[in-house]
């Protein structure tokens, strides 16, 4: 029996691995990042240290013990049946207590609790810590659109409002509910530091790529951050219910070069500094205008406006 129970579990951690993302992630194409794809299995592609982070802790801890649990308490059953059955072993055995057994099956379990615990303890730290930041955004949910302030002591001054595009509205290559009108822009390797709340329900700000999701609760200012590797559009979605247009609230962030933020921010800044509540900013959409000083501002469109 000990010899059975043996190689089973050498057979399941054995498999445990070879079924883990590590084992596969040589043979894994580069993924499109910043959004979901049809038929995708398991998280996006990280950009940001937090998300880089969880990657880890998700593929290299939580899943080999998962899959090594599963796998082996599967097997057992498999033994148990095949063993043991009426036919197998027709004298059953009398043995009520065992004491290694006993304390086995105390110990283990608290073990893996441990080497769960200390990883994930050092992870909420390292998301709730804001770190020493380049620059500030504050992000408001609303029913059912977000609104991004960039504050005036950090060259800003201004705030809009991000609808989803639907219909006539959405152009070719442009993602279906999760394509939006504005998008908001930050420079690639700068750390952002969010300030997040709501104005109306509870809503959640959630961006897969950045590792990032924290609730939006009227009166109450949260608080998180991201620093974005690689340039391009990063998609998210409010994550709580929060009415009949929760599913059409999504989030869309431009990460650019220095250069183009700066242009960016400065005919966005021209435009908003003065406007009494959040409007309609310039486009940030264009592949390639984004990049130069010269980008057209878009019509202005009121705060909660449908």
């Amino acid at each position: 029996m000990k010899q059975s129970i043996g190689a089973a579990l050498r057979w399941a951690m054995s498999l445990a691995f070879l079924l883990s993302p590590i084992s596969l992630a040589a043979a894994a194409d580069e993924p499109v990042v910043g959004q979901p794809l049809p038929g995708q299995i398991g998280m996006q592609p990280a950009v940001t240290p937090i998300a880089h982070q969880m990657h880890v802790f998700h593929n290299g801890i939580l899943l080999p013990i998962i899959i090594g649990i599963s796998v082996f308490v599967a097997v057992l059953l498999a033994v148990v049946i095949v063993r043991y059955n009426e036919k197998a072993n027709p004298v059953p055995s009398k043995t009520t207590h065992h004491t290694a057994l006993e304390i086995a099956w105390t110990v283990t379990p608290v073990l893996l609790l441990f080497i769960i615990a200390i990883p994930s303890m050092k992870l909420l730290t390292d998301e709730l810590v804001v770190p020493k930041s380049d620059m500030t955004m504050k992000v408001t949910g609303k029913q059912w659109f977000w609104s991004y302030e960039y504050p005036k002591d950090q060259n800003g001054g201004f705030a809009f409002d991000s609808y989803i595009l639907k219909g006539d509205d959405l152009k070719p290559g442009m993602l279906r509910n999760l394509a939006v009108d504005n998008e908001a822009v930050v420079p690639v390797g700068k750390t952002v530091h969010l300030l997040v709340t709501g104005a109306d329900v509870i809503h959640e700000f959630m961006i897969p790529a950045f590792g990032v999701r924290i609730d939006a609760v009227p009166g109450r200012m949260n608080e998180s951050w991201f620093k974005a590797e690689k340039e391009g559009v990063y998609y998210g979605e409010c994550s709580n219910i929060c009415g009949k247009d929760h599913a059409f609230m999504p989030i869309a962030i431009r990460v650019v070069g220095e250069k183009a933020y700066e242009a960016w921010l400065q005919s966005a800044k021209k435009q908003f500094a003065s406007a009494p509540s959040p409007s309609r900013a310039a486009d940030a959409s264009a592949p390639t205008s984004i990049r130069s000083a010269e980008i057209t501002p878009a019509p202005v469109r009121l705060a909660g406006a449908q």
